[in-house]
């Protein structure tokens, strides 16, 4: 084969995988995003914890906990730490517990206004990394001073989240009953000084995948 026709041969293999390469995929099937509002059911639903169940359970207990008059009513604002570490997810759906903590939290600080001092247990290596910087010298007192050791709580929320589920085999229907139970746990004695809970049943023929 002459060298000019080994050349145009390459060239043309070339072209053409060029323009292979710029033809484009068809989306015209799928579906645009849009943004949902987090309190109502999406267009994707099932019979699981969803967020508007989200927004609604940390939305009840937000006001149970601010109408309570050992944590939100005390001469000396007690000390909580609000996070998910005794949250027990005992349900049949994977879920995130921090959505529900963290949004419950988040609310309950800045309704609480002053009533309530908040704890962060989860970042307790981090403050105590910068304690000892601080007490060997490497960096000064910052503005506030020293304390004599980290913050002391006094309550703490644990939990649990159980289901419960039925399946109609006939037609397929899932119908499940969910329960969301918090408590506030006094870090000396172990009494609870506040429970709430917040529950519902879901039915569907297509459930859902939760991830």
């Amino acid at each position: 084969m002459m060298p000019s026709v080994k050349i145009s041969i390459v060239v043309g293999m070339t072209a053409a995988l060029g323009l292979s390469a710029c033809q484009s995929v068809d989306n015209a099937a799928g579906r645009a995003t849009v943004y949902e509002d987090v309190g109502a059911p999406g267009r994707v639903s099932g019979v699981g914890i969803e967020s508007q169940d989200i927004v609604a359970t940390s939305d009840k207990m937000m006001r149970d906990m601010l109408a309570n008059p050992t944590l939100a009513g005390a001469a000396t604002p007690p000390r909580v730490i609000l996070d998910a570490a005794y949250v027990n997810n005992e349900s049949m759906q994977r879920i995130n517990k921090n959505l529900i903590v963290d949004r419950l939290r988040v609310g309950l600080q800045r309704a609480a206004a002053g009533r309530m001092i908040f704890v962060s247990r989860e970042n307790a290596e981090m403050v105590e990394t910068e304690r000892e910087l601080k007490r060997a010298g490497y960096v000064d007192t910052a503005t506030s001073g020293l304390t004599r050791a980290q913050a002391g709580a006094d309550y703490r929320l644990a939990g649990r989240i159980n289901s419960q589920q039925g399946l109609d085999r006939g037609d397929g229907t899932a119908s499940r009953y969910s329960q969301v139970t918090f408590e506030m746990i006094d870090l000396e004695s172990g009494v609870i000084v506040w429970t709430d809970m917040y529950e519902f049943k879901k039915s569907a023929q297509d459930d859902v995948v939760y991830r």
